[in-house]
């Protein structure tokens, strides 16, 4: 995997600056949220067709 923040951006006129996502509106924290309420991998990609699996790994790496 590529290292994390080839899949996460922060800019001002994107969520207000909040970490999201690279080319989404999917913030960080909202990933973070769901796999801490149980939610798995599969869950979020099903719930998020434009996420990708390496995208969730690099949300728990930074984390």
């Amino acid at each position: 995997m590529k290292n994390w923040k080839a899949y996460i951006e922060s800019k001002p006129s994107v969520m207000y600056g909040k970490p999201v996502i690279k080319n989404t509106r999917i913030p960080v924290d909202l990933i973070l949220e769901k796999l801490s309420e149980g939610e798995t991998i599969e869950d979020l990609l099903l719930a998020y067709p434009r996420l990708k699996r390496e995208e969730v790994l690099a949300v728990k790496k930074c984390s």
